[in-house]
């Protein structure tokens, strides 16, 4: 079994703990000031993406106001998509956009898997350039969207709240998203697998879109395809077994089949209380979450308060990886944070037996 010596992975793994470790969803985002400086300096949010040297900048950057237990790589979950020749674009206050959406069957036939080290050699270059300013002081975590929520946006075009396109290809012509799913599957697996070879120390997919669906429907569309992405990662580098988290927004309702799935750990939304879901899974895998974003809104008091009530929720032991429940808002001050991440670490000591 993989020693770590990172607070994180062992807590992914359920090993003995000090405290409980914390990381926050989209920690290298807009709400902080340097941040929107190197994005200012980039142009662009594309080339800040695309750009290795930039990416890593913002990567370090949390680092360097808190004391986070792990870095996760800057990028964003439509890289593949826009790799595969989909024509990615933001618009400011819109959100994501592509050129070419995929408007016919025989589009999603056209598709061509990229290859990670060529197309997305970006992602791949920014992964080693993190893992040597970061010199092994935390853990890098790689990422990547699931199928199912890269279909949403490829069929759609653009965001929504309720993806009408791909939800009628569902009902319509399951073959064809099937069909899609594969494809993304694949490519996904490919990504996931050069971030690791790259040196990225855990893998988080996030399946953004998945509560939007039926439990029969998130099995068969949604779940089934990241189980299959699981089962083709490179579990292990340089000697080191990589965690895998699985992040359904929405999804607390397959919970118990999510931890089927041969994950390390469950990424929870602030939908479901931290004590029924540990209750729900067991021993079987950790969970990570899963703050109210808006908490950060509060006073330092109301924050602490907040804290302390998940840390208690899950209870005593490893396991728990302290986290929002989505990404964090780009109208947080960086000094809630810091109140956030101190508390963490200060008040969970209590519920682990090992000192540090």
């Amino acid at each position: 079994m993989n020693h770590s010596s990172h607070r994180l992975i062992r807590a992914f793994f359920r090993q003995p703990v000090d405290r409980t470790p914390v990381w926050i969803m989209r920690q290298a985002g807009r709400y902080l000031p340097e941040y929107c400086a190197t994005r200012k300096k980039a142009g662009d949010f594309l080339t800040l993406c695309k750009t290795p040297e930039l990416a890593c900048e913002v990567t370090l950057q949390p680092l360097e106001r808190f004391e986070l237990d792990a870095a996760i790589l800057f990028s964003d979950i439509l890289t593949i998509p826009d790799a595969m020749g989909l024509g990615l674009y933001f618009v400011e206050g819109e959100g994501p956009k592509f050129h070419k959406p995929l408007k016919t069957v025989a589009d999603i036939k056209a598709l061509k898997i990229p290859d990670p080290m060529q197309e997305l050699r970006y992602v791949c270059d920014a992964v080693s350039l993190c893992r040597r300013e970061i010199n092994n002081k935390v853990p890098l975590i790689g990422f990547s969207g699931s199928p199912w929520t890269l279909a949403c946006y490829m069929l759609e075009g653009e965001g929504s709240r309720e993806f009408r396109q791909a939800k009628t290809l569902l009902y319509q012509e399951p073959q064809a998203l099937h069909s899609l799913l594969n494809t993304l599957t694949k490519a996904i697996t490919q990504y996931l697998n050069a971030q690791i070879a790259s040196g990225v120390q855990a893998i988080m997919i996030f399946d953004t879109w998945g509560g939007l669906l039926t439990p029969s429907a998130y099995q068969a569309f949604s779940l089934d395809y990241m189980t299959q992405i699981i089962a083709g990662l490179t579990r292990e580098h340089n000697q080191e077994k990589i965690p895998v988290v699985l992040f359904t927004k929405g999804g607390g309702f397959c919970l118990e089949k999510i931890a089927d799935s041969a994950c390390d750990a469950i990424g929870l939304d602030w939908t479901i209380d931290l004590a029924q879901a540990r209750r729900r899974v067991g021993s079987k895998v950790a969970l990570q979450g899963n703050m109210d974003p808006a908490v950060l809104f509060g006073t330092d008091e109301r924050i602490r308060e907040e804290v302390s009530t998940i840390l208690s929720a899950y209870g005593t032991g490893t396991g728990h990886i302290f986290n929002l429940g989505h990404g964090i808002s780009q109208f947080t001050s960086p000094d809630k944070v810091k109140v956030l991440v101190d508390a963490v670490h200060e008040l969970s000591a209590t519920f682990h037996t090992i000192s540090s």
